[in-house]
């Protein structure tokens, strides 16, 4: 069976000057889209968030600073140099995470092709992210009548980020499971972290997290899901040997499987994920074409 799952995309998302993977890869993907189309993916355009709905989650100072530019450190803390269509930008990418999750809560399934997430904290930016969609989302959803929310990050590196914005909420859950420590946090019965260091257990400690949630799955009524492939064996950072694109094809079956035997809408973005010596931009686009295509069952 397949399933209409709109995902949201606008070239605002590619809008700034800094020229990275993470500040380019929504349109290569959407660009495949036109190319070669995923049955049941409606491309959608999302509204950019404000200001004032940026700091709900993250400090007004930082929001304006990421704004106007100055002070300069503090609007470049992400790693990216700035100039003004950042501003436009992230207000779009976060915005797209924000309109899926919302999208999902009504009709089961949505995305956002949104990249640059989970490592940005209330009063700065880091490891590539300006704003944490994932923690915008999660208020987002629950401000639209989720009951909880899972966060669920499937990146190669640590959600340190969005631990620091929402592991103080009860409604919210957050399985990581990462195969490199960079951005780690001190795990909790709500908020777990499961570092993988062999391709082999990978897949099975995946399994075994969300299975440790059968218990709480009522609580949460809608997942968010930080789809990342840069644990991909040719990726060009976080890569693990034996993680290969069949991996990650089981994986997003299971991830999206899952979901949906439980009745949880799901939202995703598209997470790490980097063209490398021995990994082009097609094969990279592929990648992230199996999250869309598993979306749609």
């Amino acid at each position: 069976m397949s399933f209409r799952v709109p995902v949201y995309f606008s070239p605002d998302y590619v809008l700034a000057r800094h020229e990275f993977d993470t500040t380019r890869k929504a349109s290569w993907v959407y660009d495949s889209l036109a190319t070669v189309p995923i049955a049941g993916i409606e491309v959608r355009t999302p509204e950019p968030l404000t200001a004032a709905e940026l700091g709900e989650v993250h400090d007004p100072e930082y929001v304006e600073a990421v704004r106007c530019g100055e002070p300069r450190e503090l609007a470049e803390s992400q790693g990216f140099a700035w100039d003004p269509a950042l501003w436009t930008m992230v207000r779009a990418s976060n915005g797209g995470a924000v309109a899926a999750a919302r999208a999902a809560l009504v009709e089961g399934t949505a995305g956002s092709l949104s990249s640059g997430l989970h490592h940005a904290r209330r009063r700065h930016g880091a490891g590539s992210c300006t704003f944490n969609g994932l923690a915008l989302a999660a208020r987002a959803g629950l401000q639209a009548g989720a009951g909880g929310v899972l966060v669920l990050d499937l990146d190669a590196h640590c959600g340190g980020g969005t631990h620091s914005l929402l592991a103080d909420d009860p409604r919210v859950w957050h399985v990581d499971v990462s195969v490199d420590d960079y951005d780690a946090y001190e795990a909790s019965e709500r908020w777990t972290l499961e570092l993988v260091r062999r391709a082999d257990d990978y897949l099975p400690t995946v399994q075994e997290r969300l299975a440790a949630l059968e218990g709480a799955a009522p609580r949460f009524s809608l997942c968010i899901y930080n789809a990342g492939m840069d644990l991909h064996e040719r990726s060009g950072d976080g890569a693990l040997a034996g993680i290969s694109a069949e991996v990650l094809a089981a994986r997003e079956r299971l991830v999206f499987e899952w979901c949906r035997r439980r009745g949880t809408a799901v939202a995703f973005v598209l997470a790490g994920g980097y063209i490398s010596a021995t990994l082009d931009r097609a094969e990279l686009v592929g990648l992230h074409r199996l999250t869309l295509a598993a979306a749609c069952g």
